[in-house]
């Protein structure tokens, strides 16, 4: 239960015992559940929903057992679960498996272990943007990662600071990824060795994942560090024309279709 959905249902219950109607409460506050909560006396608990074959938190027992036994390695793990009906990603398994570095799995109980394998996994970041008293969404500050400051906004601007404030993996994956950013204009593959070693150690799956991709094609990495190089203008041309090709299709004939991909002729 969200602090926010017992502060809405304080509120409908003061109201109603103040002497407002159903329909009064649900017009003053927008809400559809007045009528609902009227008939309680305390906020009614979610249920919580059973973990399924796509979750590592299905597997949860069996994943405690292997750790204590020694075996830590995702790959290896994820094997094991797949072989015992696992249809998740190898993705939400590492994400899963993050905490237990630093604290182990949860204590307890197979049966305890498989009910509460959530609080294990990494919890979801709810920063509010101070400018608007709204969530950051992941996507928003996802983007605000990667965007240099000077292109900022003063609204996004707030919103980095607010972020960087509440979520120390936020301002290190923001460092790594300005750096990055930096090096690629800076030309330098000395500061790309050194920035793939600072992923690498960061302890964020995200940034470990994408300095394993670098390095598996690090030579093509390095060239695009050096040369001055980019097929950012044939990918653009290419969709240009799939997307000309998606809005006529089947709808005109070829000299049409003609005239609007080819240059216009002096």
């Amino acid at each position: 239960m969200s602090p926010d959905s017992q502060a809405m249902f304080d509120k409908v219950r003061a109201l109603y015992d103040a002497g407002s109607t159903v329909r009064e409460i649900a017009q003053k506050l927008g809400r559809r559940r007045v009528y609902r909560w009227v008939r309680r006396i305390d906020m009614p608990e979610r249920n919580a929903m059973a973990p399924k074959p796509c979750t590592p938190a299905y597997f949860g027992a069996f994943l405690a057992r292997s750790w204590a036994e020694g075996t830590t390695k995702v790959r290896h793990l994820f094997s094991d679960i797949r072989h015992r009906g696992y249809t998740g990603s190898y993705s939400h398994l590492a994400r899963f498996l993050a905490p237990w570095r630093n604290n182990g799995p949860a204590q307890g109980g197979d049966d305890e272990l498989s009910a509460d394998q959530d609080a294990a996994a990494p919890l979801p970041l709810h920063v509010v943007d101070p400018m608007t008293g709204r969530r950051i969404s992941p996507v928003v500050a996802a983007a605000l990662c990667v965007k240099p400051r000077r292109q900022m906004t003063d609204r996004q601007i707030v919103s980095v600071d607010a972020l960087k404030a509440a979520s120390a993996e936020f301002t290190t994956m923001r460092g790594l990824a300005m750096r990055f950013r930096g090096l690629l204009r800076g030309r330098s593959v000395e500061k790309l060795d050194v920035w793939l070693t600072d992923a690498r150690r960061s302890g964020i799956y995200g940034m470990q994942r994408f300095a394993r991709a670098l390095r598996h094609d690090i030579e093509a990495v390095r060239n695009a560090v050096l040369e001055p190089w980019s097929n950012g203008q044939t990918e653009g041309q290419i969709n240009r024309l799939k997307t000309l090709k998606r809005t006529i299709y089947r709808r005109v004939g070829v000299d049409l279709l003609r005239a609007r991909l080819m240059p216009l002729q002096d």
